[in-house]
């Protein structure tokens, strides 16, 4: 990674786990601040979409008149990298949404939203991503959305091994766009976000 050169991801700040993913960037090295306002937008080489409750999200980007300036970033080639509930924003298509749910889309997967069931049915578990050297990352799945079907233009980089879910993929990759159903930021295992860094930084 070449942290020489400067870059400031945003983490959108309406709602979900935003201080996990602000303090994981910055032990990254990169500059990371919370985004609220579209003029916060315009300063940023990426952007974070965290966990959280995507319905919710959703409603407050609208209220906030976020949802079409961040879907023009995300068109023109903005590094996005979107977690559990940030996974569902990302998806062009979604199974089990609720009425009228918005997406700011992008990446070319079918998502189901609570695809694992509700809180308590939350559970770890260890994956090889492509792309992410060393031991595995250990995962943690919280009411988490899981791939069903990527288009031509995603990759899957990871999927469950183990019990009922296995095979289901829970990371994917499209060009300048990553998501994952799980939330590396409660681990204290940067890798991911040094991974998603290293794109922000290959796109500037």
């Amino acid at each position: 990674m070449n942290s020489s050169v400067p870059v400031t991801i945003g983490v959108l700040a309406l709602q979900g786990d935003v201080p996990e993913h602000l303090a994981t960037l910055r032990a990254c090295g990169v500059r990371a601040v919370p985004v609220r306002r579209p003029e916060e937008l315009e300063e940023l080489s990426g952007l974070v979409l965290p966990g959280g409750e995507s319905t919710t999200m959703a409603k407050l980007a609208r209220a906030f008149d976020l949802i079409e300036p961040l879907r023009k970033l995300i068109g023109d080639g903005l590094p996005v990298y979107g977690s559990c509930a940030g996974m569902i924003l990302l998806a062009d298509r979604i199974v089990d949404g609720v009425a009228g749910q918005e997406t700011f889309g992008g990446m070319d997967m079918t998502v189901r939203r609570n695809a694992f069931g509700r809180q308590v049915d939350s559970f770890e578990e260890d994956l090889t991503i492509a792309g992410i050297d060393g031991e595995p990352v250990h995962a943690v799945f919280i009411r988490a959305p899981w791939v069903e079907s990527v288009g031509p233009a995603a990759t899957p980089l990871a999927a469950v091994t183990t019990g009922p879910a296995a095979g289901k993929i829970v990371a994917v990759r499209q060009r300048q766009l990553l998501a994952t159903s799980f939330h590396p930021e409660l681990m204290g295992d940067g890798r991911v976000h040094a991974y998603f860094s290293d794109m922000v930084r290959t796109q500037g």
